[in-house]
């Protein structure tokens, strides 16, 4: 019977939002890996075009294609992070193989001597972002848990977390997050976990002591993450006389994204009433998105082209779930049916990512290569979380507009042909969204490539690698010394275009 009471009060639960500025940024920010081709010149084809994944630098790039085709991709993603933490090194890896791009593009070429010369319809399915990670951190810190439980339950009134007669745990637990927020939640959660206990037993004592002694604690933080974000491109281009290309998609946002992070705690003194805890929490985000693009490419001569297009806002309209799970020596006999089948729901939000804006220019020699250069701007100071009437989504839009900046991307790429044979390499370069550089360092990225055209299709292979520092609270409150965490992305890419 217990579970199912349980199972009606958690469909009905809904909790006020809990989202941070980690969760703008995940999704304000894409790590497009699109073609082999692409990748391999380091995604500069603002000003070239003539690639399907361009598509999303440029809407403009499918008139750039003298014949229809179709484009299939496939990444063996390889993530390697090294996490310091008080002075401890630990290595984690993930390993990951997607289908990433599929799509194509139908040119129609006038009949006419209309000075509109064709027009292309594409469709095209990229992974704008792999969630697919995980890092694993240990040290001896000064910090311990019981922090993040005495910050939270500071001014909650102790008679108010307090089961009620005959109220099964994992209810309460559901009702408090419902009804009085996340703050009471984690106080509930830290008293009968037994990490904390009010100074006086009264009901109206609103201030609490920690069960743990220590002056320095072993600690170890597990995260694992899985998902994506995908992006589908409708798009409608032309080609105006011999030298302008212009044209426009609508792009639709699919997310999928799942945190499961767990945390370790021992090495208490041996006169700790309390030896270990242990804390878990499981996220889970799923919505959609919109967004649209408008570009135009030009020919200035015969070796000069130039591109610029605009990308407007994406709208993410999201859903979150979480769930947790806390044991210590001292906690309650019950604390174990508060598990990651107790679930809250949160109530659907809007996350807004800023507008971005490319300028590019690209010079063709001939049949013989090319060299590409893109720029970008995105002011991310301008991403919010709606509705922005919310007071919790105002602390966090405040904090976005202080501690964000505008960022440039740069890219840069080349392609050497030898007959049918491709020769391609590019580098790319995107500035930390921080204003201080602090939390997340700037991104640089590497790539290499080769393709063959077979005449009536085209093999391509390339490997991109990229490098950026995070810095990582492992809690919100109360142990906030940060962990460094390097990040290496190593992927490899092989694509398949027929072309009909």
């Amino acid at each position: 019977m217990k579970r199912y009471l349980t199972f009606i009060v958690l469909m009905a639960c809904t909790m006020a939002s809990a989202q941070n500025i980690n969760d703008v940024l995940r999704y304000s920010q894409e790590n497009l890996q699109g073609t082999a081709r692409f990748q391999g010149m380091g995604g500069a084809f603002g000003a070239l075009g003539g690639d399907l994944s361009a598509l999303n630098i440029n809407p403009a790039s499918s008139a750039v294609f003298n014949n229809s085709q179709f484009t299939i991709s496939g990444t063996n993603y390889q993530t390697d992070n090294a996490a310091t933490y008080f002075g401890t090194l630990r290595n984690a890896n993930e390993n990951d193989l997607k289908i990433n791009q599929v799509g194509g593009v139908f040119i129609f070429k006038s009949r006419t001597d209309s000075n509109w010369k064709k027009i292309a319809i594409a469709v095209n399915y990229d992974l704008v972002q792999s969630f697919e990670d995980e890092f694993r951190i240990s040290g001896t810190s000064n910090q311990g848990i019981d922090n993040y439980f005495l910050n939270y339950a500071d001014g909650v009134p102790f008679g108010s977390i307090l089961l009620q007669n005959g109220e099964y745990i994992e209810n309460a637990y559901l009702d408090i997050g419902a009804f009085q927020g996340f703050a009471d939640q984690q106080a509930f959660l830290g008293y009968y976990g037994g990490i904390l206990d009010p100074i006086e037993d009264e009901e109206t004592a609103t201030e609490y002591t920690s069960n743990t002694v220590y002056s320095a604690v072993d600690q170890v933080f597990s995260r694992y993450t899985s998902g994506y974000n995908g992006k589908f491109n409708i798009n409608f281009a032309s080609q105006y006389q011999d030298n302008l290309y212009l044209g426009a998609s609508l792009n639709f946002h699919t997310v999928f994204y799942d945190q499961f992070d767990e945390f370790r705690e021992t090495g208490y003194d041996a006169s700790s009433p309390i030896q270990q805890t242990y804390f878990s929490n499981f996220l889970h985000t799923e919505g959609s998105g919109f967004s649209f693009n408008l570009g135009a490419i030009a020919k200035v001569n015969q070796n000069i082209r130039i591109g610029g297009s605009y990308q407007s806002p994406t709208w993410y309209q999201l859903t979150d779930d979480l769930s947790q799970q806390i044991d210590s020596d001292l906690a309650d006999s019950e604390i174990n049916y508060i598990n990651h089948d107790i679930i809250n729901l949160f109530e659907e939000y809007t996350i807004k990512t800023p507008a971005k804006l490319t300028g590019s220019i690209a010079l063709v020699f001939g049949r013989d290569g090319l060299l590409s250069f893109d720029y970008d701007y995105q002011d991310m100071s301008q991403a919010e979380l709606r509705p922005t009437g919310d007071a919790s989504f105002s602390v966090v839009n405040s904090e976005i507009a202080n501690e964000l900046n505008g960022v440039s991307s740069m890219r840069l790429g080349g392609e050497y042909r030898i007959g049918h044979l491709s020769l391609r390499a590019g580098y790319r370069f995107e500035q930390s969204p921080y204003a201080d550089g602090n939390n997340i360092g700037d991104l640089n990225a590497y790539s290499g490539g080769i393709g063959y055209n077979f005449g009536g299709s085209r093999l391509d292979f390339a490997i991109n690698r990229t490098e950026r520092d995070y810095n990582l609270q492992l809690f919100d409150t109360g142990v906030t010394t940060p962990a460094l965490i390097n990040k290496k992305n190593t992927n490899a890419t092989l694509s398949y275009t027929l072309n009909f």
